[in-house]
């Protein structure tokens, strides 16, 4: 019984590594394509790939992950600041955000 259950570890590790590796690749395709539309670092956009990632859906789980974590879909944030000012943004800022995140959805 032991040994079938190392093999059965043996597996799961090996299907979670194959999970992980198409994660870091979906993320990098994100990052990819936003490197092409946009000027400037990739990290400048990794916020931008983790919000869009977090909040498509994803055919292995049936949902979004955010959904799944919160049970709840994800409330955009219409105040874009730096901690500790209140500032609500005009339409234009949230639209060219919202733009910003299809972009790495696609």
């Amino acid at each position: 019984i032991k040994e079938a259950q190392k093999d059965d570890d043996e597996l799961w590790a090996i299907v979670q590594n194959v999970e992980d590796e198409r994660t870091i690749q979906t993320l990098e395709d994100m990052l990819r394509a936003c490197a092409l539309e946009w000027t400037g670092n990739w990290d400048e956009y990794l916020c931008l790939v983790e919000f869009a990632y977090n909040n498509s859906w994803h055919a292995s789980i049936k949902a979004a992950p955010f959904e799944l974590l919160y049970g709840r879909k994800c409330r955009v944030p219409i105040c874009w600041n730096e901690v500790g000012e209140r500032l609500i943004e005009g339409p234009e800022l949230i639209e060219i955000t919202n733009e910003k995140v299809a972009v790495a959805k696609e």
